[in-house]
């Protein structure tokens, strides 16, 4: 850096510090001048602040965008292109549906009516990423010029213009203390300060005054998500027609018959899975043939009457006869015999145990 170029960095810092501490008195601009920046102010963290609540609105996963960004940084650092997509939450849900629709079976009315839905969501998916590509070409894009180039220019200029009046009052403040400070160098330090300002004054009018541009940005965004809700809505409409088709033909479909099986079904089929002779009429490998086996359910135990030294009427009485006391099953199916010493039945008939 110059000797000129330090001496007017401690201009400033010299007159900074005056102003702030000492009370010194600057060169006051007009309220035009500073309406002007507080409005540019607003537009710089207006345009900051959309950009990211825009890509937020599109991507509204922030542990998705973290990963995206993270793999971009890597893929940068490493120097391989790594093509990350945002999962969009559509083409998840749709694709969830789908996959247990194709598992539960195309016959079935609701796995059908799963792999409709899950497909329209797809489709929905798609459109959304059409919408990502539409909105950052024509909306973000736009902003990110208008804040790296437009909006940094007059931020520069504004900045600028800062320096040069403190630079310009610090050698006025001096020239009026009695230093040595040369009418030439007052009058150079003025046309620099009236050069910024003029140029600050004309960035920030250029900005503030090109809302045609502005709203025509805002309008495409509009047509995008217009576009967007557009299409997913006429998907939507298809869909909840052909669910109300599905639910009528899945209400006139008649109903099938169903008998759940009871334990002893289940017993008499392992009984007769097993390859064990019962009967003794078993082919060959324990294959059986013929009927199963009736299966005889155990007697209940009779409770034997406490001891009594005085003797009851009741044990005398027909009801305690043994023929009232013996065991017995009553026959599940008829069984014709087939070999010697088997017994007959039919289904119904109560079979007594004579002997065990």
């Amino acid at each position: 850096m110059a000797f000129s170029g330090l001496r007017k960095q401690i201009n400033k810092a010299n007159q900074y510090m005056n102003e702030k501490i000492g009370g010194a008195e600057g060169t006051k601009l007009d309220d035009d001048f500073v309406e002007m920046e507080k409005r540019t102010d607003i537009t710089y963290e207006l345009v900051d602040e959309l950009q990211l609540k825009t890509k937020e609105y599109l991507q509204p996963n922030p542990t998705a965008r973290a990963k995206m960004a993270a793999v971009k940084g890597i893929s940068k650092l490493s120097g391989q292109a790594k093509a990350s997509t945002y999962p969009q939450p559509e083409g998840v849900l749709g694709e969830c549906m789908a996959t247990y629709g194709r598992k539960l079976g195309e016959d079935n009315i609701f796995a059908q009516s799963l792999m409709e839905a899950g497909e329209s969501l797809k489709q929905m998916a798609d459109i959304k990423y059409s919408l990502d590509d539409n909105v950052k070409q024509n909306f973000l894009e736009p902003l990110h010029h208008l804040q790296t180039k437009d909006l940094k220019e007059v931020m520069h200029h504004r900045k600028k213009l800062q320096g040069r009046r403190l630079d310009f009052d610090c050698k006025k403040r001096k020239q009026s203390k009695g230093s040595n400070i040369s009418d030439d160098e007052i009058k150079m330090a003025e046309d620099k300060f009236a050069e910024s300002l003029h140029l600050a004054q004309m960035g920030m009018h250029n900005l503030l005054e090109n809302d045609v541009e502005q709203v025509s940005q805002l309008s495409t965004f509009a047509d995008c998500l217009y576009d967007y809700h557009r299409q997913c809505s006429e998907i939507l409409k298809n869909l909840c027609e052909t669910l109300e088709e599905k639910k009528q033909e899945a209400a006139s479909r008649p109903k099938k018959e169903f008998n759940p099986k009871t334990l002893h079904d289940l017993q008499l089929h392992l009984d007769s899975s097993d390859g064990i002779n019962h009967h003794g009429n078993d082919g060959i490998n324990g294959t059986r043939i013929g009927p199963p086996p009736p299966y005889f359910p155990p007697a209940p135990a009779q409770p034997y009457p406490p001891a009594s030294p005085l003797p009851s009427p009741m044990k005398t009485s027909p009801a305690r006869s043994p023929t009232a006391q013996a065991a017995y099953c009553q026959a599940l199916y008829d069984f014709d015999p087939e070999n010697p010493g088997e017994l007959g039945f039919k289904e119904g008939d109560k079979i007594t145990l004579m002997k065990k």
